[in-house]
């Protein structure tokens, strides 16, 4: 599979990585492509372009940019290059505002989510939820002594959560399937709680776990 990785950053750079390191093909998009060029060169298999260009070659997409930044970018990508693909959403709405107390602030409130309101402005681009709430260090095949951790999604488009699902998979997840895009306003601010311990105690190696009896 062909997979395009709207952002340049460490989190993009790891899944974009994660997807080589399972046989796909991955194109690193930023607004400065050259400056990928160490990373390209490190990674064979790999590419980097600018947004429209990842976005043109991805069968499915992967946002990784920064919130702020998430809704410039997809207009970088073109609507052309974005229509009715898949777009596993891996941003939060974080405030560019340090911290208090370990709880970092975010520019949504709890009755609308980042990525409802990209959903309504690219109505055509089928959002699924996923990858946003632990660390860049877990996000491929994680070990826990516990088993798999818990990856939760949502998205309006069932068939797409379901080759998100696949993608899960091979990247060490079960999934928790939490329903339409709505649900977004509860799983972007498990990135609040994953960040506490680190902030407040340098912690990050931890991961959610969803119980069922």
């Amino acid at each position: 599979m062909k997979v395009g990785v709207l952002g340049s950053g460490d989190v993009a750079k790891t899944l974009a990585g994660g997807f080589l390191k399972h046989g796909h093909e991955a194109m690193l998009g930023s607004g400065t492509p050259g400056k990928l060029a160490d990373w390209v060169a490190q990674n064979p298999g790999s590419l980097a372009g600018s947004f429209a260009d990842a976005a043109a070659f991805g069968e499915v997409l992967v946002l990784a940019a920064k919130g702020t930044a998430a809704a410039e970018v997809l207009h970088l990508a073109g609507d052309r290059n974005l229509s009715g693909k898949i777009v596993i959403d891996a941003v939060n709405p974080i405030e560019d505002a340090p911290p208090v107390n370990g709880v970092v602030r975010f520019f949504t409130n709890l009755d609308d989510s980042l990525m409802e309101r990209l959903q309504r402005e690219f109505p055509d681009v089928r959002f699924v939820k996923a990858f946003s709430s632990v660390g860049r260090a877990l996000m491929v095949n994680p070990q826990f002594e516990g088993g798999k951790p818990t990856m939760f999604i949502c998205g309006n488009d069932d068939a797409a959560k379901l080759s998100v699902r696949g993608i899960l998979d091979q990247f060490g997840w079960e999934t928790a399937d939490m329903g339409k895009a709505e649900s977004a306003r509860a799983i972007e601010p498990l990135c609040m709680l994953w960040l506490i311990p680190g902030f407040l105690r340098n912690e990050w190696t931890h991961a959610f776990k969803l119980l069922t009896r």
